[in-house]
């Protein structure tokens, strides 16, 4: 009955007047932040009879949704990503993580469509050649903070995305369309594999 229950789930999803909070401001568009959806989700769980519980480890992260008259269950899971933020805390780190794993989990289990980095990017212009990116100490300094924050985000989604796909987490950056001191500052946040895997990607 789970199957049965989550499709029940999805469609009153689909027909429930969500709004997004989120805003991209570099590219442009608005995306779906947690406390958009995940209230209208308890509710409709409740009332279909499901419920879902996420959950991790240090490598997988997953979220189980129980048919909570049978016991059925379908189990959505996700690879965990290191982000190693400057100037933050590891819990701090953890935290992040935590939050946009979180986020995906239910995104994909509720089938919520949203912006799509790889069918909006159009084809890939390849006379135009990304700038070279090396890490510069002091460059976040010259930012505004309401730009340092958002590229701290921006840095947790990429090593995630990087995770499961260098390639896609290339598309992601491009998608940006970052100046070259927001794009130098957003390199020096990710862990030395991570920008390799990304550099490698983008030939």
């Amino acid at each position: 009955m789970v199957h049965k229950k989550l499709m029940q789930a999805r469609i009153a999803l689909q027909n429930a007047p969500l709004k997004k909070s989120g805003h991209n401001k570099f590219a442009g568009y608005s995306y779906f932040e947690l406390g958009d959806f995940i209230p209208t989700i308890n509710q409709i769980f409740a009332d279909v009879g499901l419920c879902g519980v996420v959950s991790y480890d240090a490598e997988i992260a997953s979220l189980t949704i129980t048919d909570v008259d049978d016991g059925t269950n379908i189990v959505i899971t996700s690879p965990m990503a290191d982000a190693n933020l400057k100037d933050c805390h590891p819990i701090q780190n953890l935290g992040a993580v935590e939050t946009y794993t979180r986020r995906y989990l239910w995104v994909t289990a509720m089938e919520i469509v949203e912006h799509d980095a790889l069918d909006s990017s159009a084809p890939l212009k390849e006379e135009k050649k990304a700038p070279v990116i090396a890490p510069a100490q002091g460059i976040r300094d010259e930012l505004p903070i309401e730009e340092l924050r958002y590229l701290d985000e921006l840095a947790v989604e990429l090593i995630a995305i990087c995770e499961k796909d260098p390639k896609a987490a290339w598309v992601r950056l491009e998608q940006e369309n970052l100046e070259s001191d927001q794009k130098v500052a957003l390199w020096t946040l990710m862990p030395s594999n991570v920008r390799s895997a990304i550099k490698k990607a983008k030939g």
